[in-house]
């Protein structure tokens, strides 16, 4: 009996554990879970309400009137966990307050229903035991105005208390009625195996193996007392074999087992090899693959900035070479004044040549890290005033006006030299880019006592995301790719490197049609006394101007032409000075008729309107690329056989190959050659010609055009 009570008693602890242990993880589970439940949700819920107080009082902020204000928060008394709630305006102080005027429940709770503090910082830091705090900003048109903070009462001590008394009571009655039951069945199931057991034990004391074990049950008992019965006989009958070669089967089983324990040796050895060469190989597969994708990516980068620098290396070329082709031209001739202007654009397009080269050697010297940086602590109002006084001219010729802030005593710690390098590149952007009699508006503030802010905003056009995210990059022209500002792109490449290397930040924000924000964050090592903020509001977009009608000398020029009518050639070009050019070339010869469209849009209506016989076209357009401009050409019946030249100073190998496949007639790279712009023209027109298509009727001259 009492191998029989050991039996059950063992089968009782296995089942008693096993339900304990169930009991915990599940009611563990369950209130981890639902107590997560309760306080994600308790913090939504009062986010929802700080969300929509913080939107009903966004105008009593903006109007500074406090009364709406409270009466806003007053509505929070339906909300019986909110205890006190307040307004902070955008400097942090208290603008209203409520209090719910219900005291704690707890000792030491009893001031849970008073106000909170008169400032933010003190606000958040007043957290006391049982008290849940959520901040949520006010923001209005984009700017965050002030802030809601709620002091709600935190009940979750209290229901995890709660859980806990449920879950003993829970736990303890599960184990009652699982030791009742245990004990109940344990006596039927372990009957059959202690009657096994006892003629077991009889057999092994007497060797008397004629013994039986009684069939008790008609279950898996029942079984293995029949197996057994059965092995006591096999057993007589062979014990005397066994007996005579038991010393033989030991052997044997020993050195069975040695070779099973070297086998399975083996084995582990053999996997542990297999899976440390498989995790060598994927290793090697993953440093190959990131390998091929940095080579890969970094031939793609260089591709890009070769093609851009090349680019931008040809276009004022174009002009320099072009011009200076038609200045020592015995063939063509041209007067003083004309050799005036053609000299100023040389100057222009070189000044713009050598600023693009300086551009690049800055970029290069930053990035290669041999550029050399004074750090010294700057006073700001000396620097403003020298950007100040080099800007201003540039502004008045666009009648932008420029407001630069009051920054008495400010002083940040950067190198003098770059940081005027900095505030000057983004200035002339914000004219560059700005509207006709537009602003520029320098604002200053310390977004940390540490840390020193200056914000340059415009009245420009705007970027949209593509253009933001995408701001600094090489040959990136502040989102304008194509339009009517020269530029390099490089310059807001440098001013970040720049400002990464005196350990400050650049960033922008901006919407299209409104402006952008382009600001810079320092070290400051003294206080603001003063600062300029604005409350301008940004005026509308430019409207497109008019384009002027032909001068009087092209109409001159006109009505001595030959009755002939002449060849009629559309232009298609963003750029005025190669414009320029390409119309002093087709000047000198009578037999060519130029209109002109500085952007694909207007391009395509003239096409249509005039189909003219040649069309000669820049691939880097604003709003539209050529290629788009020469695919809708193709798709129109009334166009689709106008031969299309492409000139463009995108001149590298595979520009060429794509312009050809994409199907222009002919590809010219600036600088313009004049003898084969002259080539290009004449062999086009010569089997236009011979293919019964030269004698195109063609339209009066339009708004644009130049008749030579």
């Amino acid at each position: 009996m009492s191998r029989q009570r050991s039996i059950r008693n063992k089968l009782v602890q296995m089942v008693m554990a096993i339900t304990f242990a169930s009991l915990l993880v599940s009611i563990a589970i369950v209130v981890i879970y639902d107590l997560r439940s309760y306080h994600r949700a308790m913090i939504t819920d009062l986010s929802t309400q700080a969300e929509l107080v913080g939107h009903m009082t966004s105008a009593a902020l903006t109007f500074d009137d406090p009364r709406l204000a409270n009466e806003n928060l007053a509505l929070l008394r339906t909300s019986p966990v909110v205890r006190a709630a307040a307004i902070y305006d955008a400097r942090g102080r208290r603008f209203a307050s409520y209090a719910s005027g219900t005291p704690g429940d707890d000792e030491g709770d009893t001031n849970a229903a008073r106000p909170l503090a008169l400032s933010l910082d003190l606000a958040l830091a007043e957290k006391s035991r049982g008290d849940l705090l959520v901040r949520q900003p006010i923001v209005e048109n984009g700017d965050m105005v002030g802030s809601v903070v709620l002091r709600a009462h935190d009940r979750l001590v209290e229901r995890t208390l709660d859980y806990l008394a449920i879950a003993v009571g829970v736990t303890a009655l599960a184990m009652m009625v699982a030791y009742l039951l245990t004990w109940r069945f344990g006596r039927g199931l372990t009957a059959p195996i202690v009657a096994i057991t006892g003629i077991a034990r009889e057999v092994v004391a007497t060797r008397d193996y004629s013994r039986r074990a009684p069939r008790i049950s008609d279950d898996e008992a029942a079984e293995l007392a029949d197996s057994f019965n059965a092995m006591l006989t096999e057993i007589e009958g062979r014990t005397r074999e066994l007996e005579e070669s038991h010393s033989t089967t030991v052997r044997e089983a020993q050195e069975r087992s040695r070779a099973q324990q070297e086998v399975m040796r083996l084995n582990e050895q053999l996997e542990q090899r297999v899976d440390e060469r498989t995790l060598q190989l994927a290793l090697a597969n993953a440093e190959l693959a990131n390998a091929n994708e940095e080579a890969r990516s970094a031939n793609q980068a260089k591709s890009a900035f070769l093609s851009s620098m090349s680019h931008e290396l040809r276009t004022p070329l174009n002009a320099i070479l072009g011009f200076a082709q038609i200045l020592t031209s015995n063939t063509l001739p041209s007067t003083l004044e004309q050799k005036k202007e053609f000299a100023n654009h040389i100057l222009k397009s070189g000044r713009h040549l050598l600023t693009l080269i300086n551009e690049i050697l800055d970029l290069a010297k930053v990035e290669s890290g041999t550029i050399s940086l004074s750090m010294e602590p700057v006073t700001l109002a000396e620097a403003l005033f020298e950007c100040r006084t080099m800007i201003e001219p540039i502004a008045a010729t666009r009648k932008v006006r420029v407001l630069f802030p009051d920054v008495d005593g400010a002083v940040v710690l950067a190198d003098r030299t770059r940081l005027k390098q900095v505030m000057l590149n983004l200035l002339s952007n914000a004219v560059k880019y700005n509207r006709d009699e537009g602003a520029v508006v320098i604002t200053c503030e310390h977004p940390t006592p540490s840390r020193l802010r200056l914000s340059v905003q415009d009245t420009g056009q705007g970027l949209n995301p593509e253009q933001v995210a995408s701001l600094f990059q090489p040959f990136n022209r502040l989102g304008q790719e194509g339009g009517a500002q020269e530029g390099t792109g490089i310059g807001l490449v440098v001013t970040k490197r720049l400002m990464e290397l005196m350990g400050g930040e650049i960033g922008v924000t901006s919407s299209p049609g409104v402006g952008s924000v382009f600001w810079i964050e320092l070290a400051s090592t003294a206080p603001l006394t003063s600062a300029l903020t604005s409350s301008m509001a940004l005026a509308s977009a430019l409207e497109t101007p008019a384009i002027e009608p032909p001068d009087a000398a092209d109409a001159a020029r006109d009505d001595n032409a030959a009755p002939q009518l002449p060849h009629l050639l559309l232009y298609v070009e963003d750029n005025p000075a190669n414009l320029r050019l390409v119309e002093e070339i087709v000047a000198f010869r009578r037999d060519l008729r130029l209109i002109s469209a500085p952007d694909g849009h207007l391009g395509l209506q003239l096409a249509r309107a005039h189909r003219p016989e040649i069309i000669l076209m820049d691939l880097n357009l604003p709003g539209m690329s050529g290629y788009e401009v020469l695919k809708l050409l193709r798709t129109d019946p009334d166009t689709a056989a106008i031969p299309v030249v492409a000139l463009t100073a995108n001149a590298m190998e595979r520009d060429i190959e794509r312009g050809l496949q994409a199907g222009f007639y002919r590809y010219l790279t600036k600088p313009i050659d004049i003898d084969k712009f002259t080539e290009a023209i004449n062999s086009t027109l010569a089997q236009r010609s011979a293919a019964g298509t030269a004698d195109m009727p063609t339209a009066p001259a339009a708004p644009g055009e130049r008749n030579v």
